[in-house]
């Protein structure tokens, strides 16, 4: 948590961090794991890492984690606060969560904090058969959290989970900043 907002850390809402992102809330993070269904033994991809919360998390439940986020400074807190909470078994990574990391794939799970109006194809190809994707399907700001399931190739959506409001998704196989042209 930012330093101003360590007396809002308990409160179950999102709270604004660096670089006009913000947190998601945890009964939100708890939903979106939850769908996942880890088992302990998954390879997991997280699209955006913010301050670290959700990867402290998905770490306590699945066998390996990565993690993308695009801004640099958040990555670097990230990575500082999973180490000052004593936890390892994670890589955080910067770069274009949309692209995903395809050298380490497949993946059981990818969990998506960010919106975006479909999957981006780089990680609908590198979710592994029978493997879940969790992903608020929408603009940016007014979303449906939305399960997905790889069947025969092909991913495709389980469940409508719940709706949200989230930063977008912003890459090469997402969206564009609000403004740019």
């Amino acid at each position: 948590m930012p330093l101003e907002s360590r007396r809002d850390a308990y409160v179950d809402e999102p709270i604004r961090i660096a670089r006009g992102q913000v947190t998601s809330q945890p009964s939100l993070i708890a939903r979106m794991i939850e769908a996942l269904e880890l088992g302990g033994g998954e390879r997991v991809l997280e699209v955006g890492t913010g301050l670290g919360f959700q990867t402290a998390l998905l770490t306590q439940l699945a066998r390996e984690v990565y993690s993308i986020e695009r801004f640099p400074e958040l990555a670097a807190q990230a990575i500082a606060n999973l180490s000052a909470a004593g936890i390892a078994g994670v890589t955080v990574v910067v770069g274009d969560g949309t692209l995903g990391l395809p050298e380490h794939a497949p993946f059981e799970a990818i969990v998506v904090s960010a919106a975006a109006p479909r999957v981006p194809p780089a990680l609908a190809e590198q979710l592994a058969e029978g493997g879940r994707l969790v992903q608020p399907i929408g603009p940016g700001g007014a979303e449906i959290v939305t399960l997905y399931r790889k069947r025969e190739g092909r991913v495709e959506k389980d469940a409508e989970l719940t709706g949200a409001y989230f930063v977008r998704l912003v890459g090469e196989q997402g969206m564009r900043e609000r403004g740019d042209g």
